[in-house]
């Protein structure tokens, strides 16, 4: 079973990548849904997801302080952040961490999808 996290304080955006998601994924998964980074963060090595979408602009902890603090080196996770940002040096620095694979803009669309789980 394939286990998908997502990290994110709007619970739309945690909705509309939900629903996506499950429109998109062919084989069986289980999503697991956290508000804040803080929380996603004490359960997550549980969990042990396949892929992990995460927002960076959350209170208490951002998703950078989560990337930070993560460490997936046992994991085959596959990170994406998922943000509204379009700051060039916010996507510089997402690239600069080994575990993400690609800096995505909300709203999460069908096509990044695709790539994603095919």
């Amino acid at each position: 079973m394939v286990k998908v996290v997502l990290i994110d304080d709007d619970p739309i955006s945690i909705f509309v990548t939900e629903s996506l998601i499950a429109r998109h994924i062919k084989m069986p998964c289980q999503i697991f849904k956290f508000g804040g980074a803080a929380e996603a963060l004490g359960k997550i090595n549980t969990i042990n997801p396949n892929y992990l979408f995460l927002d960076l602009n959350m209170p208490e902890m951002s998703g950078w302080d989560f990337l930070e603090r993560y460490s997936c080196d046992q994991q085959e996770t596959e990170i994406y952040i998922l943000s509204s940002s379009i700051d060039q040096r916010d996507i510089n620095r997402a690239h600069s961490y080994n575990q993400v694979k690609r800096f995505l803009s909300k709203p999460l669309v069908s096509k990044y999808l695709s790539k994603i789980f095919n």
